[in-house]
């Protein structure tokens, strides 16, 4: 048995001692609420689930054809879908940094893919959420701290983690070790070290790192579902897939997109890479219905709302095309660039008798909406000075008064590129020094055609804003005038 399912037998044995007893209590404990707490009552319990690389069009409710997502095509229809969301950047890290503090890519502290650590003063959401009374958990891969630095993710607000710290580690879907934070409990002591999996040890393939994810997400939501005996205290979950992720360092040998089986497509006559991507996003769909089916099993269905999204635009690498599945979907662009095809992503969020099934909305919104958004959801004020806006109103049905007049993306690669998006204009500076693109997103969702010979106000206005978009960051500088800065390394 490997110690994670070890912890988990525990702290399951312990809650059963508990509840016998308290056996006792029975009269008393059943003139208590039985069934889930209404959201105006209580606050909700808030699961974030976010995929590594899947495109616009990866999922069947956003018009793919051959890849099957039954289970995240039905929450979509039985919540809201987003058309017009954004990720936080184009790569892993800054997206997520992106999501975690509420602030665009020209504010926030990691801008690019590399070994930096959020500080003590980069407020989460998860530290949010924690003061809102929360039990907080991170389920997957972080890429946002390392071990022995300010940023890992129980310094971060989480109080339990399991996953990948460095993102380059995250590529390993079979890998020996993740990273285990468990505070103390009764029964338990304190973890806060590497956990081995003798069953992947010496190159086997006994674990499915994206499975074990599943199974954890299973354990958590049963252990800390809202109780009489944890005070109905409410959780917030992130579970971060790396699914579809390369894993790039198998490109060579062609185990660039590993998966267990390529089931349900392995008659399929496609090429094998391509039938083990479909497989994966197959596979991430089924743990997602899942833990919907635990939520609906534990009776806090009603009182959970789930959010699904992705951290970038899908991928050209570990051997597959974006263009076989149409994974950007009409989109110009996939991972790194910051045309819609990058940084566009799904949206789907779910919340059953709050949120209206069937809605779909053009909302603009971006990856920093999360934190004000989580924050109002939680009953709480959010922080001061953040890039998002609560986009509660929308998911509850009512009138968006706050929007966004500007959302802005930087990526400090190939030249660093500045994107802006204005109701439905969209500039593109695809390196420093170069004049800006301009594209009309309602005509033309593909950027097909620039158009910035024709509209010369709407231009000088994108190019106002982008004087005050940013603040300096050494680490990632605007130009290439900065020699003596030394850059960052990208990891692959």
């Amino acid at each position: 048995m490997n110690h994670f399912e070890l912890v988990w037998r525990r702290r399951s044995a312990v809650l059963l001692a508990l509840l016998a007893a308290l056996n006792w209590l029975g009269a008393a404990w059943a003139q208590l609420p039985a069934g889930p707490i209404s959201a105006p009552s209580r606050p909700p319990n808030i699961i974030f689930i976010l995929a590594d690389d899947l495109g616009f069009g990866d999922l069947g409710c956003y018009g793919q054809t051959k890849i099957k997502t039954p289970n995240l095509d039905k929450l979509a229809a039985e919540g809201i879908r987003f058309t017009s969301f954004y990720a936080g950047s184009t790569v892993c890290a800054p997206s997520r940094c992106a999501l975690m503090t509420g602030l665009h890519s020209g504010h926030a502290l990691i801008r690019g893919n590399a070994n930096v650590a959020l500080r003590p003063e980069d407020a989460t959401v998860a530290e949010v959420l924690r003061e809102a009374g929360y039990h907080t958990a991170l389920i997957g891969k972080w890429g946002l701290g390392n071990e022995h630095t300010t940023g890992v993710p129980q310094k971060k607000g989480f109080d339990e983690f399991v996953g990948y710290l460095d993102q380059t580690h995250a590529h390993d879907y079979y890998t020996d070790h993740l990273w285990r934070y468990a505070p103390a409990t009764l029964g338990t002591p304190l973890f806060d070290d590497e956990m081995y999996f003798p069953e992947n040890a010496g190159g086997k393939k006994g674990l499915y790192m994206d499975d074990v994810f599943t199974t954890s997400a299973l354990h958590y939501v049963g252990i800390h579902q809202p109780d009489p005996l944890n005070h109905f205290q409410p959780f917030f979950l992130y579970l971060a897939y790396t699914i579809p992720h390369a894993n790039n360092e198998g490109t060579a040998s062609g185990n660039g997109m590993p998966v267990p089986s390529d089931a349900p497509y392995s008659n399929e006559p496609w090429p094998q890479i391509e039938k083990n991507k479909a497989a994966m996003i197959t596979r991430m769909d089924d743990g997602v219905g899942q833990l919907i089916d635990k939520l609906r099993k534990l009776k806090i269905d009603d009182s959970t709302i789930v959010f699904f999204t992705s951290d970038n635009g899908p991928h050209k690498e570990g051997g597959v095309d974006p263009k076989f599945f149409q994974s950007a979907g009409p989109l110009r662009g996939i991972k790194r660039d910051l045309y819609e095809g990058g940084i566009r992503v799904p949206l789907i969020i779910r919340w059953p008798h709050q949120i209206q099934p069937g809605q779909v909305s053009d909302l603009p919104g971006a990856f920093w909406d999360f934190l004000p958004t989580a924050a109002q959801i939680a009953h709480l004020k959010a922080p001061p000075h953040l890039d998002g806006i609560s986009i509660l109103p929308t998911l509850l049905g009512q009138e968006q008064t706050n929007r966004h007049e500007f959302l802005y993306w930087e990526f400090n690669k190939r030249g660093f590129q500045q994107a802006v998006r204005m109701g439905d204009w969209k500039a593109v500076r695809p390196q420093a020094g170069k004049p800006l693109e301009l594209y009309d997103l309602k005509t033309d969702i593909g950027e097909k055609n620039n158009i910035s010979d024709q509209h010369a106000d709407i231009v000088a206005k994108m190019e106002n804003y982008l004087t005050t978009a940013r603040t300096k960051s050494e680490q990632w500088p605007i130009d290439r005038e900065a020699e003596s800065v030394p850059q960052v390394p990208e990891p692959k």
